[in-house]
This record gives C-alpha cells, structure tokens and sequence, in this order.
C-alpha cells in the first residue's frame, strides 16, 4: 500500500521517504521490541547483511531492555513510537507529547513515528520541537489479518523504489505475515540490488 502523492505534498513537514544515491531503500519495524518477532527480524537481517530502523514502544523497551540494546549494538537505527501506542486523534496535546517524551528518554533518538499515523496539527507542532516525524512511503499490511502473508509480501515489492521507508511490525498479531513476508522481500530485493538501510538520525 503506497502513500498517494498528495498526502505527502499536504503533510510535507513529515519525512515520507528518504534522497537515495543508489538503489538504497529502508525498512522499518514498528512496535517492538518483542521477546520473539524482534529477534527474528535481527536474524533475517543479519544473514541479509541488511540494517532497518525499528520504532520502539516505550513500555516494551522498559520490558525487553536486552533486546532494545540487541537492536542498537547490530547498528540499526532506533526510533520513538510513543511509549503507550495512543491514538493522537482521541487524546489532548499536552497527554500526547508526555506520552511521546517519556518514551523519547528511553529510546534516545530523535525520531518519532506517530502510532497509526495519527497525529493533529497541534501535537506534530510540539512534538517537531524535539523530533523529527518519519510516516513511510510503503505500508506492508503485515498488521492486517485479511491478507495473507504473500499478499503483504507483494505490497513491498510492488511499491518499493529508491529511497523508499517501508513499514512493518515486529509484534505478535504481524508475525504470522511477517515471518513469511520479511525474508521474501530480503531475498527478492536483494536480487535486484537493493541495498537495506537503517535511516539516519536527522
């Protein structure tokens, strides 16, 4: 599922995807740090010579601390994806940014990626005091229980270019896709000669 052109022209304050030289393009994890989907996604990318960048939770990096460090010692970027998961559409400003700053001092990093891509006017204006808002060009579905995971597969490598952030999970509901859909779009776009990034701390 791509982003349509004109969502990123609206939104343009938001990275949607990234200049590439190359055939460069980023993968992105969502949710984590889980005690099963992480490691797996760390071992499918390191056999791919692959770095990603993964959105962690705050409340899941305070649980799984070991794999946090796991991600950051195998040279993958880390982002912010709030510490609870709110939905930015159903919560006041100063909640949100809390929530989004507790989790920005466990994390370390100054990027953020808002849970369902949902965030207001007001709250993005906060919130780009102190990060940047990475959304993604390429949504994987991997989260979607009413696709398959040869159809979340076929999403990225559809819509995957140069310079492209695609999403997916490394949670218990994604995993079903993801273990199936992960290691086909390494191989597929590896043959291609994509090169997987981990995205830089801008």
């Amino acid at each position: 599922m791509r982003t349509p052109w004109w969502v990123k022209q609206f939104f343009r304050s938001y990275t949607w995807q990234l200049a590439a030289r190359g055939r460069e393009i980023y993968l992105s994890f969502d949710d984590g740090p889980h005690p099963e989907v992480t490691p797996f996604v760390l071992d499918c990318l390191h056999q791919a010579n692959a770095k990603a960048s993964f959105f962690c939770i705050g409340k899941n990096v305070e649980l799984y601390p070991e794999i946090f460090s796991r991600i950051v010692s195998e040279g993958h970027t880390a982002g912010n994806h709030s510490y609870s998961h709110p939905d930015g559409w159903k919560m006041d400003v100063d909640a949100y940014v809390d929530d989004v700053q507790r989790s920005a001092q466990l994390v370390g990093a100054p990027l953020f990626r808002p849970p369902y891509g949902r965030i207001t006017s007001r709250q993005a204006a906060r919130v780009r005091g102190f990060s940047t808002i990475v959304m993604w060009t390429v949504l994987s579905g991997d989260f979607d229980s009413r696709i398959t995971a040869e159809e979340c597969a076929n999403n990225v490598k559809q819509y995957a270019a140069p310079g492209s952030i695609i999403v997916f999970h490394d949670s218990e509901k994604a995993f079903p896709r993801l273990r199936y859909a992960l290691p086909s779009v390494l191989d597929e776009l590896g043959k291609l000669g994509y090169v997987f990034k981990a995205m830089p701390y801008v």
